[in-house]
Order: structure tokens, then C-alpha cells, then sequence
């Protein structure tokens, strides 16, 4: 018989039990625990369960006695039913279109398994291209990371987002965000990482002579640039390039690998481990 797999998202101020209880939840519920991460930053609790059932599990039952737990608790709750269905992908940018322009051309192409439901930017730039694609574009233009990701999280709420993709947003996510989409987040980095991370990998690369520079598709974790790894790719650098024309090849490759991870996620062919990403056979 098919298992049904139900992921577990709980947030909140740390304090003793709170793994006990929700582990015990799933097992009164006749579950079993099949993956499960912890972590604690400055006091903040993250943990995500993974529950898998192999008897008929009546999902929405499930779903509301863990919310009556959750304020029980004083946690921020919620779960992720895995689904064949099509998933809602929130697309979030700052000013650079190439990546934006390369998801939404395969979306109309019908080569992506995947509603675009949102594009959330921190400044209105690409609010044309998300227009000429009828896609919704929230602006979201608080300084204010904290207030700015609690509005985020509305929207993806509101969207019913399962995956979020990053084409090239320029802000750093708290844990307090990234807990909530646990191996759901997929961010583009302009280097093969860990070579050289932060914002500015192409100068850095321009600066020290790197002969080949590359780029890193990777899930989001608490750790920055350290998430596990989705796909690399990279192209070779003539010592002649300019600063500009490096630049110009890597950002057709961001966005051609960014794609790829995209696509490789929608299609349920990528699974987590140990840290290490792994792309299923079947």
C-alpha cells in the first residue's frame, strides 16, 4: 500500500518538550517519524518531521488536531502534504531579470510542472515583466527584514505556496523564514560554492584570475550559501574577458540552472539526505 507522507513545520521560542510532543502527536496518529531536523538561533526553535502513515489517514482530521496542539504549545505550525498535483511557486526578485525573464518563458512554454501563483519583489523593477505574463506582483518594500518577511509569508499563505524560488533576490532570509519551507526554497548562486560566496562572486572571481567561474543551485537552509547542493555548471574564462562579458555568461547560466533545479524539484526527482541532494531513479 502507498504511504502518505505528511511534512511537519514547527516554530516558536524554545523550550523542553516541544519535540516530544509533536513526536508523540504522530505516533498517537498512527504515524511513523521518518525524518526529523532541529535547530535552535538566539532562542528561536525550528524543527521539521517528517511522518509517513501506510494505514488510510484522514488528512484534514490530522491538520486540525495539530493546530489544537500548536496552540497548546504556543508554536507556529503547519504541514505540507506531497502531492502529484500541480504545485504553486512563489517567484521572489529584486532587479535582475535574466533568471525571472527564463522561468516565465517556461512556464508559457508549458515545459514547467508548476503554477507561477506569485512574484514578490523588493522594488518595483520587474513589476512590467510579471504584467505582461498576468502574474500577480506584490511589491514589498519594507526596510524592515523581519516586517517584510512576516508580510511575505501572508502572501505565500494566501497563494497556498508550496515551492519559493529565489531569481536573484538580494536579501537574506532569517531562519524564522527558511524553517517554515524546509527544502522548498531554491536560491541561485553566481559561484560553484564554496568558493566564493556573498553577492559579489563575479568580482571576486574577476579579481583572483579564476579560469573557470560557475554556478551553484542550492536549497535554503538557516546556514546561507551552505544549503545542499542542487546542480553546478560552469564555463571557462579567457584571460582577455572583461569584467562585463563574464557577468553576461554567467547570468544566462544562473538562469539556465536555476530552471533546471526548478523543473528537477516540481517533478518530485529531487530528495534530501544527510545534507546531500539526491536525484531519485524512478
Amino acid at each position: 500500500m502507498k504511504k502518505t507522507v505528511i511534512g511537519i513545520t514547527v516554530v516558536g521560542k524554545d523550550r523542553e518538550g516541544i519535540v516530544a510532543a509533536f513526536t508523540n502527536f504522530v505516533f498517537e496518529n498512527g504515524g511513523n517519524i521518518e525524518k526529523v531536523n532541529q535547530n535552535v538561533v538566539k532562542g528561536l526553535f525550528g524543527m521539521y518531521l517528517e511522518a509517513s502513515f501506510t494505514k488510510i489517514v484522514n488528512v484534514k482530521k490530522f491538520d486540525s488536531g495539530i493546530q489544537l496542539l500548536s496552540k497548546k504549545e504556543k508554536m507556529d505550525v503547519s504541514t505540507h502534504h506531497e502531492t502529484n498535483s500541480e504545485k504553486n511557486i512563489a517567484i521572489l526578485v529584486t532587479k535582475e531579470p535574466r533568471c525571472l525573464e527564463t522561468i516565465l518563458d517556461a512556464a508559457k512554454k508549458k515545459s514547467l510542472k508548476g503554477c507561477i501563483s506569485a512574484i514578490i519583489g523588493t522594488e518595483k523593477t520587474l513589476e512590467p515583466i510579471a504584467k505582461k505574463a498576468k502574474i500577480p506582483f506584490i511589491t514589498i518594500s519594507e526596510s524592515n527584514q523581519e516586517k517584510a518577511e512576516e508580510k511575505i509569508l501572508e502572501i505565500c499563505k494566501k497563494y497556498e505556496i508550496d515551492l519559493i524560488v529565489l531569481a536573484r533576490y538580494m536579501k537574506i532570509l532569517s531562519p524564522n523564514f527558511v524553517w517554515r519551507y524546509p527544502n522548498r526554497i531554491i536560491n541561485i548562486h553566481p559561484s560553484l560554492l564554496p568558493a566564493f560566496p556573498g553577492a559579489l562572486a563575479y568580482a571576486q572571481a574577476f579579481e583572483r584570475g579564476t579560469k573557470i567561474v560557475g554556478v551553484t543551485a542550492h536549497y535554503v537552509t538557516e546556514n546561507l550559501d551552505q544549503g545542499p547542493i542542487i546542480f553546478q555548471d560552469s564555463f571557462k574564462v579567457d584571460p582577455d574577458n572583461s569584467l562585463e562579458e563574464i557577468k553576461s555568461k554567467g547570468q544566462k547560466l544562473e538562469a539556465d540552472t536555476l530552471l533546471k533545479a526548478t523543473k528537477m524539484h516540481l517533478e518530485n526527482k529531487l530528495e534530501v539526505r544527510w545534507r546531500k541532494v539526491h536525484v531519485k531513479s524512478k
